[in-house]
């Protein structure tokens, strides 16, 4: 593809070249909406439109990127297939449009990869291959098959054509909503910030663009910094706990001052629940990024008019329902109240009479009558309480302190 070359010989996107990449995946991919989000402004201190790419058919916007790279493929490379290596949204993303193309695609994934993303990505005609109990290590197999079988191997962020893919993202929500003024991308490997910023930035150069990390994985913040990449540890947001960045989008940003912020895993989580909750849409970690920026960083964003992508929808079900639980506790809607009552008829009958007249809701209850208490005179209680907000839960606590109970909040 015609892009410029920095210095160092390392490749780069421009504006044209995201422009070429659009018309190519024009009808392959969904151009997505950019909605205005108003219940995610008003906790965010700012006006917000969300691009929501979780309505691509894989379900994330990786399918930018691989319908484009695809097309870039000579006859002799389609007719030889192609293989990747991803755990998650790109190995669907590369699956899909490799069927789409009559192309042959091998996907190398860890072996510990959940089976409903092995399925999923088997669904799409691919042939995986199970390898390595290391995103490393089945890197470096995908490679070696790649060597071995002549196929065309397809990074998922460190290719100018999968860069200028993503960054159709960025042309579409500056075409489509022109007032914004400040752009935030979650940053994995860094081709989609790479690919948007060059985009978006060519287009309006009075935009603030901000890229976006989870505190345990801030390697492109490392690297931009000068400072030694030190990550690790288990994250929400696992499609952007990424070590190694990939070079041609670390040159890019860098020429182009991009400033990559770190959020901490608490805001991520909160980012998926006001999603859901305000916005009525289902992100991953991963894709609730840009939101956890904006609640966690709230002085840079502070009457602006901000866009941010859904980029991904891809979350296990019961990831979303533990999130919303823990976001439920944090905001003090849900409680969980210990007593030590005395072990007599009737006081669970008071205790709950109590609760349901000062407007809460008993979902959970364990009683220990025989083994947890202290003496053989009193039980131990602990109940789940739904309740309008904290002030609320305040109130039914001193209700119970008020009728003699020992009663203590579990956090």
């Amino acid at each position: 593809m015609g892009g410029s070359v920095l210095s160092g010989g390392t490749a780069t996107v421009a504006l044209a070249d995201v422009r070429a990449a659009a018309s190519r995946i024009q009808g392959a991919v969904l151009r997505t909406p950019t909605l205005p989000a108003p219940a995610v402004g008003r906790v965010a201190g700012c006006q917000v439109w969300l691009k929501l790419d979780n309505l691509q058919a894989t379900g994330a916007f990786k399918e930018r990127g691989a319908a484009n790279r695809l097309a870039l493929l000579t006859a002799r490379e389609k007719a030889a297939g192609v293989i990747a290596m991803s755990a998650g949204n790109h190995a669907q993303a590369v699956a899909r449009h490799a069927e789409r193309l009559g192309i042959r695609a091998t996907i190398v994934m860890p072996r510990f990869t959940p089976s409903t993303k092995v399925v999923r990505t088997e669904s799409w005609g691919a042939m995986v291959v199970l390898h390595g109990e290391t995103l490393a290590e089945a890197a470096a197999h995908a490679h070696e098959l790649a060597l071995r079988d002549g196929l065309t191997f397809i990074h998922p962020y460190d290719d100018p054509g999968i860069i200028a893919g993503q960054g159709t993202m960025a042309l579409e929500m500056v075409e489509d909503t022109p007032e914004l003024d400040t752009l935030v991308f979650p940053v994995g490997g860094g081709g989609l910030l790479a690919g948007c910023a060059a985009a978006a930035l060519e287009l309006n150069p009075s935009l603030r663009v901000y890229g976006v990390e989870v505190e345990g994985y801030p390697a492109m913040a490392q690297r931009l910094a000068g400072e030694p990449v030190a990550v690790g540890g288990p994250t929400i947001a696992e499609g952007i706990a990424v070590r190694d960045v990939g070079e041609t989008p670390y040159a890019l940003l860098k020429r182009l001052g991009i400033e990559v912020l770190v959020v901490p895993e608490r805001a991520v989580e909160q980012g998926i629940a006001l999603l859901a909750e305000g916005a009525k849409v289902v992100a991953e970690g991963a894709g609730a990024a840009g939101v956890a920026a904006l609640l966690a960083h709230p002085a840079r964003f502070a009457g602006r008019c901000v866009g941010t992508p859904v980029c991904g929808g891809n979350i296990d079900a019961r990831a979303l329902s533990n999130v919303l639980l823990r976001q439920l506790l944090r905001d003090g809607r849900i409680m969980r109240l210990h007593f030590d009552i005395p072990d007599r008829p009737g006081v669970l009958a008071d205790i709950s009479k109590r609760i349901s007249d000062a407007g809460g809701n008993v979902i959970e209850v364990k009683h220990q009558q025989l083994f947890g208490a202290p003496t053989v005179q009193s039980t131990e209680l602990e109940l789940m309480i739904e309740v309008r907000d904290s002030v609320q839960g305040q109130a039914i606590i001193s209700a119970m302190v008020a009728a003699d109970y020992v009663v203590r909040r579990v956090q």
